[in-house]
């Protein structure tokens, strides 16, 4: 089931505002069963960041211009939009070329995944209470896609060097766009590199890392809008710890001797509880996003996964 052209062109036609789009985008979105999960939850959220996005104004703007009748060349935009959100199941970041992490705007392509990690609120909150009082000099974004984690640590890290690094040379092409963005081109670098590979000798105060991690299960029955993001950085073997095994293994000879390793594991945690049974992982909370990020220190990577 699909928006018909004839439907996208009567809508064109009858509405006429701001809140006339939202409403029926919602509606439509519902009536045809779109998938939620990259930066809204629900079809009226979904509706409201597509018209205000498409607007180019904040979204609490709605409450002034809800009213306000649009151009035909706005309203013809959104028909094409909510088309393409609907028959071809696109994420909204990708039709608009934004999405928010941190409290910030990134763009994004397909070239990347869209943000939505629950790392943002570890960021937010300085990685308090895990880095205590020990600086945080260097800071490494693994698997960065977007660089929205290197960034947002840059913003809560002024003083801090950041390196973000992936194995994708597109994506490093969208991070360089944002890294320009925020003028951060002094602070922040980017690498192409295999996991840590290109990083041979360097150290860190704290690993940050959202690899993929979706397993072989789970990748063969996500819903279509996850099919638009590149498999590159979702798929990770069998089990989904393919590059997480890897990490593990050499992550302690990239971090200073207080360094901390953080990393998002999502669905996956299960598989990390049953291969690694005598690691003591510390389990992060989060208050707006579910758990799958875990925590460990140098000392620990070093006593339970030793250098070969």
């Amino acid at each position: 089931m699909s928006l018909k052209p004839e439907t996208l062109q009567h809508a064109i036609a009858d509405l006429q505002t701001a809140q006339d789009w939202w409403r029926w985008a919602a509606s439509e979105m519902n009536r045809h069963q779109v998938f939620f999960g990259h930066g809204t939850v629900n079809a009226w959220d979904e509706a409201g960041a597509l018209v205000m996005q498409t607007l180019d104004l904040p979204h609490d703007y709605i409450k002034v211009i809800g009213e306000c009748r649009l151009t035909r060349e706005e309203r013809e935009l959104l028909a094409e939009r909510l088309r393409q959100r609907i028959n071809e199941r696109r994420p909204l970041p990708y039709i608009t070329g934004k999405a928010y992490f941190c409290d910030l705007e990134f763009y994004v392509d397909e070239r990347v995944l869209i943000p939505r990690s629950p790392i943002a609120e570890l960021i937010q909150n300085r990685f308090q209470p895990w880095m205590g009082q020990q600086p945080v000099n260097r800071i490494l974004d693994l698997c960065c896609g977007s660089a929205c984690i290197g960034i947002a640590c840059a913003e809560a890290f002024p003083e801090a060097e950041i390196v973000a690094a992936d194995i994708s040379a597109e994506a490093l092409d969208v991070a360089a766009l944002n890294v320009e963005r925020y003028h951060l081109l002094e602070q922040l670098s980017l690498v192409q590199s295999d996991g840590l590979h290109a990083l041979a000798g360097e150290r860190f105060d704290l690993i940050v890392c959202n690899p993929p991690y979706v397993d072989a299960e789970d990748m063969a029955s996500l819903p279509a809008e996850y099919q638009h993001e590149p498999e590159l950085a979702l798929a990770s073997g069998d089990d989904g710890l393919d590059f997480v095994r890897t990490l593990l293994r050499e992550a302690a000879n990239h971090l200073t001797d207080n360094g901390v390793l953080i990393c998002e594991v999502g669905n996956s945690v299960r598989h990390v509880i049953a291969q690694f049974p005598q690691v003591p992982f510390t389990w992060l909370e989060f208050e707006h996003s579910e758990d799958g990020v875990f925590l460990l220190t140098a000392t620990e990577l070093k006593k339970y996964f030793p250098a070969r």
